[in-house]
């Protein structure tokens, strides 16, 4: 497989597509594992986990949203068996290490310290660490080669179906988004707009959010709402509720019915401004 130029190697460990695996990119000294939380224990035996690395731990909140915790560690599978242990939401692990065994202490909290900071600015997971990883202090130049492992680590990451430091707009969807927006003018203020994803569905900043709610709605529905206002992704604005940034649904519906304030049907409630539904235009495009 090539990507931006380089050439990923898989190798699926047990032959099986859900199981474990390794993640190489031609001229680089790193190498990636994937693992399920299940298949932790089958890797106490391998000796090239026995060294410094970091380690990014997947799972999902209440809310279906992706979560993640960054870690490091010098023993990176005695950390891994703690927290299989001690953190209960996570279903497996992406984790870098060496293969020149070219990573120190110093590195990998470096290499924490940036993965939180990108993960807080591209804000498409909740981070399941309680505090901010403190930043080592390292040479100019080991700084450089740590940003390069940092591009690799992001590359390889997406590749294993995290994309937890991309932003939700591609370049490629921002380029098409406008003439493929969709739009609700409803009841009660809500006037939102956003775009089909891969995932669901992506309300846009600045859409705004019905002021208030219907008996009827779901409460699971009233849960998102509130938590959505709680974190401040909505915010009070001109004595309007707005999105403060991009935020992706699992569904279109569940955007709609944030927006509307109300159960809905997203597929017959985005339309673009010519009228036609996102039903009709998944059907007819």
């Amino acid at each position: 497989m090539r990507k931006f130029g380089k050439t990923i190697k898989l190798f699926l460990i047990d032959g099986e597509p859900n199981g474990r695996m390794t993640c190489e990119l031609s001229n680089w000294t790193g190498k990636a594992y994937k693992i399920p939380r299940i298949m932790i224990k089958d890797s106490y035996s391998r000796k090239d986990l026995i060294s410094p690395g970091i380690y990014l731990l997947f799972g999902e909140n209440e809310d279906g949203k992706g979560q993640i915790y960054i870690g490091e560690a010098e023993t990176i599978i005695d950390r891994l068996k703690q927290h299989v242990a001690q953190k209960e939401f996570w279903t497996e692990v992406i984790l870098f290490i060496s293969k020149d065994e070219n990573l120190n202490k110093a590195h990998i909290k470096y290499l924490e310290s940036r993965l939180y900071e990108i993960t807080k600015k591209v804000n498409s997971y909740d981070l399941a660490n309680n505090s901010i990883p403190s930043k080592s202090s390292i040479s100019e130049s080991e700084i450089a080669e740590m940003e390069e492992f940092i591009e690799n680590i992001k590359l390889l990451t997406n590749t294993l179906g995290h994309r937890v430091f991309e932003t939700l707009i591609s370049s490629e969807t921002a380029k098409t988004k406008k003439s493929n927006t969709f739009y609700i003018n409803a009841a009660r203020g809500a006037n939102g707009f956003g775009i089909p994803s891969s995932k669901g569905f992506i309300v846009l900043k600045n859409s705004e959010i019905a002021t208030s709610t219907v008996d009827s709605m779901q409460n699971s529905l009233l849960n998102i709402r509130a938590k959505l206002i709680e974190n401040k992704t909505i915010i009070e604005k001109e004595k309007k509720l707005v999105f403060d940034k991009d935020y992706e649904f699992s569904s279109p519906s569940t955007a709609a019915a944030i927006v509307m304030g109300r159960n809905a049907n997203g597929l017959k409630e985005w339309k673009l401004k010519d009228g036609k539904t996102l039903k009709e235009y998944e059907t007819t495009e």
